[in-house]
């Protein structure tokens, strides 16, 4: 009796972790790690600014808000994109576009064209991220998947870490030491090239597209990696796979999901307030949006915090390095509980723990007060980012996925244009005490929203 041909998504979700997901994540991981190095460099930077060429803190807050600015419309775009043109080109081209604006910003003479350069470091970071999250996601088995979101955004931590060396060793150098900095940000552009010809597209996607021979010889790939030969000789998917097959939701539910591969950018984003989607868009919009707020508030400043409050530029730097570092265990912890607790309450229960962090942190004064619940912040704070990494892509149909994803990272860098100008005037208004209660406050109306989720451990994704 011939075997029954399975879907795209049945294959993939069937497969053993093997040496190919590890290079998809590997690949994936660096280029990430490289954004974040690249976002972490600028706080530094902008310390080094104010001691080089005087600016004043509304510059400061200028600064970092218009590459918050760029990343609000990249994210935005660069999911659109990725439904439609795929996922590997457009992390391909967005590592490109960051890495030259990041690499041209070491030869700046003034205030003005930094602005303008970090507004397209901007674009190509913020469409870089989500676009990411759902291509791994995409070849990722159901039963691990949330735990391969959480180890590919702890390359997060590994590119801050990165920054903190950078700004610890670099920057202070001298007078140009911010320049070197930003030639080492650079190093994305060269990058893209390896990322555009060595890895896979997503077959979810391809067969999503009816590119179904492409998807095959993927998947075959995938199986041939893990010792699995496809039965039946490799023969390609039937038409209608990658559109039904794998999803979770009931038959009769199929006709409110979007249909058709070339679906218009306007039909995607009304699809995603539609009665099936509408409340879990809200819920992760309020997340993304409380979170970006809370998190770039806080460590885009903290560098100039600590210069404040009477320590050295390099000691300040020393003591952000030692806070950076703990973002691994909290990536590491995430990572082992978010496929035994589930995404909401993982997610919940890191970002009550950022919010308690966020309050200790702005109350205390003694150096090693400061670090320890400098560190804390940088547990919990990262191991939620983590969670919402993971649940993030899980939440829509791989027609609506990269563009779901997209916007909420968009709507979240929303947050993060304010938050770096809303903190100066914070700080002269009630000081680091004032400050990180707002955004303790802001941490825990995001656990609150990720009950508005729904929860997907272990299932597989909706391939309409």
């Amino acid at each position: 009796m011939s075997e029954t041909p399975r879907s795209v998504s049945e294959r993939l979700d069937a497969l053993p972790f093997t040496r190919k997901h590890g290079r998809v994540l590997t690949g994936s991981g660096i280029g990430w790690a490289l954004d974040a190095m690249d976002v972490g460099l600028i706080s530094f930077i902008i310390a080094a600014l104010v001691e080089h060429w005087g600016i004043t803190k509304t510059e400061s807050g200028l600064i970092a808000s218009i590459g918050f600015a760029g990343m609000a419309i990249g994210a935005s775009l660069g999911g659109l994109l990725a439904d439609r043109l795929g996922r590997r080109q457009v992390f391909a081209i967005t590592l490109l576009v960051y890495g030259l604006a990041t690499g041209a910003s070491a030869l700046v003479g003034g205030i003005g064209l930094l602005l303008v350069l970090r507004f397209l470091v901007g674009l190509g970071l913020g469409a870089e991220l989500p676009v990411a999250s759902t291509y791994v996601s995409e070849f990722a088995p159901a039963r691990i998947r949330g735990r391969i979101i959480v180890i590919l955004e702890a390359f997060w931590a590994v590119g801050w870490t990165a920054a903190a060396l950078i700004g610890y060793f670099v920057v202070p150098l001298g007078s140009d030491g911010w320049r070197w900095a930003f030639a080492l940000g650079a190093v994305p552009a060269v990058y893209a090239l390896i990322v555009r010809w060595s890895l896979p597209e997503s077959p979810r996607w391809l067969a999503r597209r009816g590119r179904l021979a492409e998807a095959e010889r993927i998947v075959a790939d995938f199986e041939r990696s893990a010792g699995k030969p496809r039965p039946g000789g490799g023969s390609a998917p039937s038409a209608g796979d990658g559109i039904a097959a794998g999803s979770d939701m009931p038959a009769a539910s199929a006709s409110s999901a979007p249909s058709g591969p070339a679906l218009a950018a306007g039909g995607r984003l009304a699809a995603l307030w539609s009665r099936e989607f509408r409340a879990r868009t809200l819920s992760i919009w309020a997340v993304w949006f409380c979170v970006n707020f809370a998190y770039y508030g806080a460590f885009i400043w903290i560098p100039s915090i600590l210069v404040d409050a009477g320590f050295s530029l390099v000691r300040s730097f020393g003591f952000t390095l030692l806070i950076t570092l703990a973002q691994l265990p909290g990536y590491a912890v995430a990572a082992w509980v978010i496929e035994k607790w589930g995404r909401r309450l993982t997610l919940s229960v890191f970002l009550v723990g950022s919010a308690a962090s966020a309050m200790v942190f702005g109350t205390v004064h003694s150096e090693g007060a400061i670090i320890a619940s400098g560190m804390a912040l940088s547990f919990f704070n990262l191991g939620a980012w983590g969670a919402l990494y993971a649940v993030t892509p899980e939440l829509y149909p791989t027609s609506l996925r990269g563009t779901g994803a997209g916007w909420a990272a968009g709507v979240g860098r929303i947050a993060s244009i304010v938050a770096p100008l809303v903190v100066p005037v914070l700080l002269v208004a009630g000081g680091s005490a004032l400050t990180f209660g707002v955004f303790a406050v802001f941490f825990i109306v995001a656990a609150a929203a990720a009950w508005g989720l729904v929860e997907v451990r272990g299932r597989a994704l909706d391939e309409r």
